[in-house]
């Protein structure tokens, strides 16, 4: 789906996108969109942010309170804080306009492959007083359904398939949020935070650990 208020734009977009091989919807409101995406199934939404009726932080929050659809932003704002906005609201890419319609196309394949189920990895990983399901998009902590947003919990599950491997910053921002990101890396450090404040004291068997200088493990004791 294309959440786009200027129709040259749209048009545009469904043009390139339906000779890609995507069937597409287009809407040109926040509102419209959104009951758009209530009342189908979308593998995909491309969703502007300066929107009419609704704009696009809304719909984008709406979205991520009912499902894990992958969302690419496209807007007009480039700067540093509109981009780690977006990412930390769930947005799985940013993509600043004016764009090429060559690299557009190339985030949704990068997007839509990250996102794609690997039956190949365990969705499901049990550690002492902790269980990440991604599956059913949960965090159990001591018995207890944790509140945890999209990208914290895949942050947690990325570093816990791997335990003890340490990740640099730049790697958990290619590696969970697909993309090579532009600007500074402080989005994982307030995703870790906020994870080591939910998980703090669970257990002595594991940890989320800050390797110095380097960047981040899920550390197994022993």
């Amino acid at each position: 789906m294309v959440v786009e208020d200027d129709k040259n734009i749209a048009d545009l977009l469904r043009l390139y996108l339906e000779r890609d091989g995507w069937v597409v919807e287009t809407a040109a409101d926040g509102r419209a969109g959104l009951g758009a995406f209530e009342s189908d199934v979308f593998d995909l939404v491309l969703l502007d942010v300066m929107l009419p009726v609704m704009d696009g932080w809304s719909v984008l929050r709406e979205i991520r309170g009912a499902s894990k659809t992958p969302v690419i932003m496209l807007t007009a704002k480039g700067q540093t804080s509109d981009k780690v906005q977006g990412l930390e609201m769930g947005a799985d890419d940013y993509v600043t306009k004016p764009f090429e319609m060559k690299e557009l196309l190339a985030r949704v394949h990068a997007v839509t492959r990250r996102t794609a189920p690997d039956e190949t990895k365990e969705k499901r990983l049990g550690f002492d007083g902790l269980v990440i399901d991604m599956e059913s998009y949960t965090l159990n902590v001591n018995g207890a359904n944790i509140d945890a947003p999209p990208k914290e919990l895949e942050l947690l599950y990325h570093l816990a398939s791997s335990p003890n491997r340490v990740f640099t910053r730049n790697q958990l921002l290619d590696e969970v949020w697909g993309f090579n990101y532009f600007g500074d890396s402080r989005t994982v450090d307030v995703h870790i935070k906020r994870l080591r404040g939910k998980l703090e004291g669970v257990s002595e068997a594991w940890s989320l650990k800050t390797v110095w200088g380097v960047g981040y493990k899920f550390e197994l004791a022993g």
